[in-house]
């Protein structure tokens, strides 16, 4: 394509300081869908937002703006009287205490920085197409600059946002030296399913062999996770009815190069591997083939399911 990374909500913002695979490649397009981070300082104003969250990427997201970010910290409830985007930088087991603190009326400006499948929750309340952001930048350290997650298949940088403050979000994080794609619904829904599959077939294939990192799946691991991707992207495509771009093993290796020392572990098993484990579930209830065969039998493997 922040815990130390304990795959919560925030597992993929997290690096180390070694930046031996990421490179700081960043192109200056006239587009709004593109970032160009060298420019934006002086031609952008950072859009004020509440900030929910305290941690890495809260903190990054508020070090962006302009010193006028309201953040609100875990027990407190977001200002109804404010307006702009309301960040939210939290684990994703948080995200229902969230929504309790804050007001009806502002639901609509919830910006979602959270990885994995969200979308049966959103439904869930009400939320219909929230905004999301897909973000592919690490932050190594409470206080840090983040490092964008530029990779050798996508040099203009992998970091998306959908929804009526993508584009203002991507401001903001242009204004922090990032890349930001803003993205229609279709396509971001493909790149945040190729997220989602990267983190449960490289998490999945890691837990296989006690204490891999990620660049030891790519590297040693490689026709297990292959497969696995392919499976996984399989059901994804049936299930939204969708076609990913070619590639996409490529790509989700690539990723893995440039964050190659992530430990992994199966974890957030609702938001992440649970999506696809339910997928079998249907099937069979269905009398049909499971069409996750591989992940369901890595599954039960390993006592997860």
């Amino acid at each position: 394509m922040a815990t130390a990374l304990t795959l919560s909500s925030s597992f993929l913002h997290h690096c180390t300081k070694s930046t031996s695979k990421i490179t700081f490649n960043f192109k200056a397009k006239a587009s709004l869908s593109t970032s160009s981070p060298s420019m934006a300082a002086t031609v952008e104003k950072v859009v004020p937002a509440v900030i929910v969250g305290g941690g890495r990427v809260g903190k990054a997201l508020q070090d962006m703006g302009s010193g006028d970010d309201v953040l609100v910290k875990r027990g407190e409830s977001v200002p109804p009287d404010l307006s702009g985007p309301i960040l939210v930088c939290t684990r994703n087991d948080d995200l229902d205490a969230v929504l309790d603190s804050t007001p009806k009326s502002r639901w609509s400006d919830l910006v979602f920085f959270q990885n994995g499948m969200l979308e049966p929750w959103f439904e869930s309340k009400g939320l219909g197409d929230a905004d999301q952001v897909l973000a592919y930048f690490a932050v190594s350290k409470l206080g840090e600059p983040p490092i964008d997650g530029i990779t050798d298949t996508n040099p203009e940088g992998l970091t998306a946002a959908y929804g009526k403050w993508a584009s203002a979000i991507a401001g903001r994080l242009r204004a922090g030296g990032l890349s930001c794609k803003v993205l229609e619904k279709d396509a971001f829904q493909k790149q945040m399913l190729e997220k989602l599959i990267w983190i449960c077939a490289f998490m999945l294939v890691g837990a296989r062999h006690p204490g891999a990192t990620v660049g030891v799946v790519e590297k040693e691991h490689r026709s297990e996770v292959s497969g696995l991707i392919a499976e996984l992207a399989g059901a994804a495509a049936a299930e939204k009815g969708l076609v990913f771009e070619g590639g996409i093993e490529d790509r989700l290796c690539a990723y893995s190069r440039a964050v190659a020392h992530f430990p992994t572990a199966v974890k957030e098993f609702k938001w992440r591997n649970g999506w696809f484990y339910s997928l079998s579930e249907k099937a069979i209830a269905q009398g049909k083939q499971d069409p996750c065969p591989l992940h369901t039998a890595w599954l039960k493997e390993l006592k997860i399911v």
